[in-house]
């Protein structure tokens, strides 16, 4: 807990004042006068049974903090005080540089409220501004990387023009000097954090970094990295040469030319430096038994990004009171052939069985967390240290299982739509039946697909399960 000098009082950052303000005396202080600190809560070790485990104290009531092993800010539970875990962020895991928040809990969820008037679907829930209050700052730790790109550029080129009966193609040498430099290409260095998530949120705007001090993690939520910068270097190099190959081909010096393709070695990739920063991330969850949709809010610049479940009611309702003058208008205006009918259902059959099967390969990819490198990363780090001392961890749950009835109902309707169509009876009813049927167990398809769609846009994040401490936070 930083101490007010004055009275004694727990310091926090202000964000409209960008100083670390007294609750008590409201007196503003420098972050950086703080910067000395080397104590907070009190560190001890104590053994579990067979484990080593880490206890810290609160030094205002000494209650013991709950936090995650990345913790490196946060609150007492019982007092509420803030509180730093100096000795996670000390060494190795202190960052180089922080983007202080910019954006108040109040600006961001005003952000969050515009976003969601264009969500009429979405649950109640997610509007009721006890649930929006429930906003939680946090820092989430980055990888900066400062690429540059410099030396002789030599492409190959062509124009191909006609002539009479003939096409000719000029070959020509395209050289020159290449000087490009990239400032803080940034990734995020946590495990929990999605990397679909930070991508959305970015970009950050770096000239508003500074050195970073733990004095501004005060009244905050904070995680260290737990991901090696290696992990992205490649993805970085990759975004700076695809950018610069994207400018080359835009410039007007190369305009009419037809270029190969550019490969990275030719653009002389090289990452410099590597930073690690930490940048501030407003979140919020919304749980469902064991799934959690998350929205949060880009601390500098407001950049709202949600994942917003569907209210199957609210959905079928609206798609009804949509249906109504569609069907009106087309009974009016077009004429459906029996066989036209079915084939129509037979179609509509197998794009929802696509769909289905779609949604539940992102659903498997996002729980297994097969497309974040961050997560991969870790399970790997965990499989090559089997043969180590087991430490108490979560076990990975699997993937949420998904409604079978999705994808076989509306394959047997497009069975029997097919049928009907290839059998070609006389009497009308077969065709109007079998459309029927075949609606109904679309229908049924569709209600899987809300479903999965749900399942998709939720996930499990471990900083939700963040509670107490100051309200800003």
């Amino acid at each position: 807990m930083l101490s007010c000098p004055n009275c004694g009082g727990n310091l926090k950052f202000d964000i409209p004042s960008q100083q670390l303000s007294c609750e008590h005396c409201h007196t503003l202080f420098d972050p950086y006068d703080f910067d000395g600190k080397t104590s907070d809560a009190e560190e001890s070790k104590t053994f579990d049974g067979d484990y080593e485990v880490t206890i810290f104290t609160c030094p205002q009531c000494g209650g013991e903090i709950l936090s995650t092993d990345n913790a490196a800010a946060g609150f007492c539970s019982f007092c509420g005080a803030s509180t730093i875990l100096y000795s996670r962020i000390s060494h190795e895991k202190r960052p180089n540089y922080i983007i202080p928040f910019q954006k108040t809990k109040e600006q961001c969820k005003e952000a969050y409220a515009r976003r969601m008037k264009h969500s009429i679907f979405a649950p109640k829930e997610l509007r009721d501004p006890s649930y929006i209050d429930s906003f939680r700052g946090i820092y989430m730790p980055y990888w900066a990387f400062y690429i540059s790109q410099k030396g002789s550029l030599s492409l190959d080129g062509k124009k191909t023009s006609r002539r009479g009966d003939y096409i000719i193609t000029d070959h020509y040498a395209l050289t020159g000097d290449l000087d490009a430099y990239y400032k803080g290409l940034s990734y995020d260095a946590s495990s929990s954090f999605d990397d679909n998530i930070s991508e959305e949120l970015a970009p950050y705007n770096l000239k508003g970094m500074k050195a970073f001090t733990p004095a501004y993690l005060s009244g905050f939520y904070a995680d260290t990295s737990d991901v090696d910068a290696k992990v992205y270097q490649g993805d970085a190099e990759y975004t700076a040469s695809a950018e610069t190959t994207e400018r080359i081909a835009s410039d007007g010096t190369f305009a009419g030319f037809t270029m190969d393709t550019i490969r990275p070695e030719q653009l002389h990739t090289k990452t410099e430096t590597i930073d690690s920063t930490m940048f501030p991330v407003w979140f919020l969850s919304y749980r469902k038994k064991d799934r959690v949709a998350y929205a949060t809010v880009n601390g500098q610049t407001g950049l709202v990004v949600a994942d917003i479940p569907i209210d199957p009611k609210r959905y079928l309702l609206g798609s009804l009171l949509l249906a109504i003058p569609i069907f009106a208008l087309l009974a009016w205006s077009a004429f459906l052939q029996p066989s036209s009918l079915v084939m129509t259902t037979l179609l509509l059959s197998l794009l929802s069985i696509g769909v289905y099967c779609y949604e539940c390969v992102s659903i498997h990819q996002k729980d297994t967390g097969a497309n974040d490198r961050g997560k991969m990363f870790i399970q790997s780090k965990k499989a090559s240290a089997a043969d180590k001392p087991k430490t108490p961890e979560a076990q990975p749950k699997p993937a949420a299982k998904t409604n079978p009835l999705g994808w076989i109902l509306p394959l047997c309707a497009a069975v029997l739509s097919f049928g009907v169509w290839f059998l070609h009876p006389v009497s009308d009813l077969y065709y109007y039946g079998a459309a029927i049927l075949s609606m109904a167990a679309i229908l049924v398809s569709f209600i899987s697909i809300i479903h999965a769609y749900n399942l998709l846009s939720t996930r499990r994040l471990p900083q939700f399960d963040k509670q107490g401490g100051d309200d800003r936070a």
